[in-house]
């Protein structure tokens, strides 16, 4: 059986997906579930090898981009010459996805400042790739064996959120998320809405009655559409362990509702997944790390963890519809 072609991103040089990848390629176990490609540059490869005292990668193991000067940047440290190289290992790999030369794509931690710097004013991968690919609709989605969470709202400051909720924005989301939760499961799946509010509103007490006025509608329409779905739930106590035995999934409305419990119970072999896309994405549920870069200390088990994942869904993967 052919195994499925995995493009994998180095993420930023200076941050810890060179090391990580390094460790990815030089896995044995990993050559049992996925042919991996890292898309970066072997001389940044080389030069962390080299640093670490760590065996060079196979250059058939690389997508070669030569879009740094290996010699030219400090590990942990911002630069744009690294937010620009990221943002071209990432881009590209989307193309091959896009084209079918990868089944799909598992990305190394960028850093946004380090994007910003270079003059691509994204939040983050999720963002170029709902543009890269024309998404009519897409959300972030972390998942563990303990916990997973989708969000509705990602990477916007808290003041922003309530006028960003809206009843089909939420219903997107829940439609995504059940869609991609029975293929991961193998059923269907029961999810948990999260309220917005202290309470979950209170009816009305707190907040501007966002539950009732567009968290419910949506809820009630994903069930008139044979989603099951309970919510919204008080966010402080949703996440308690009786309701994470009862569910497969949450959907939350702002980042940190979900990724503070998700990092707190799975930090380690969560796996972040665009949903929603033409093409297959998952990704590392950390950062660059850049004050542990090149120091041999990372580790590699969500990088892991994100290609077995990516390999599981691209065998029969289908865009996640209504």
């Amino acid at each position: 059986m052919t195994l499925p072609r995995i493009a994998v991103t180095m993420g930023d040089p200076a941050g810890v997906g060179p090391e990580l990848c390094l460790r990815l390629l030089a896995d044995p176990a990993v050559r049992t579930f996925c042919s991996a490609v890292v898309y970066g540059d072997i001389g940044v490869l080389n030069r962390v090898a080299d640093h670490l005292g760590r065996p060079r990668p196979d250059p058939a193991g690389v997508n070669d981009l030569r879009a740094i000067d290996a010699a030219g940047f400090e590990p942990g440290r911002v630069s744009a010459a690294c937010g620009a190289a990221a943002y071209r290992y990432f881009t590209r790999a989307i193309d091959d996805a896009l084209t079918g030369r990868v089944d799909a794509i598992t990305t190394a931690p960028l850093n946004k400042e380090a994007l910003h710097a270079a003059g691509f004013p994204y939040p983050g991968h999720t963002e170029i790739l709902a543009s890269r690919t024309n998404a009519e609709r897409s959300c972030m989605m972390l998942t563990a064996d303990e916990i997973t969470c989708s969000l509705v709202t990602v990477h916007v400051g808290y003041r922003e959120v309530p006028n960003l909720l809206t009843t089909a924005r939420i219903l997107d989301t829940i439609e995504l998320t059940a869609a991609a939760m029975e293929r991961i499961r193998g059923r269907k799946p029961r999810l948990l809405a999260c309220g917005l509010n202290p309470h979950a509103g209170e009816h009305g007490l707190f907040g501007d009655r966002e539950e009732e006025r567009v968290i419910t509608p949506a809820v009630e329409a994903a069930r008139g559409k044979g989603i099951d779905i309970d919510g919204p739930l008080p966010p402080d106590t949703a996440f308690l362990a009786k309701y994470r035995r009862a569910s497969d999934a949450y959907v939350c409305m702002y980042h940190d509702q979900g990724l503070i419990p998700l990092k707190a119970l799975a930090f380690e072999e969560a796996v972040n997944v665009t949903l929603g896309l033409p093409i297959v994405r998952t990704s590392v549920d950390h950062g660059t790390a850049f004050d542990i870069a090149w120091q041999g200390v990372a580790d590699v088990s969500s990088l892991v963890q994100a290609v077995k994942l990516a390999a599981r869904l691209a065998k029969g993967y289908r865009p996640a519809r209504s």
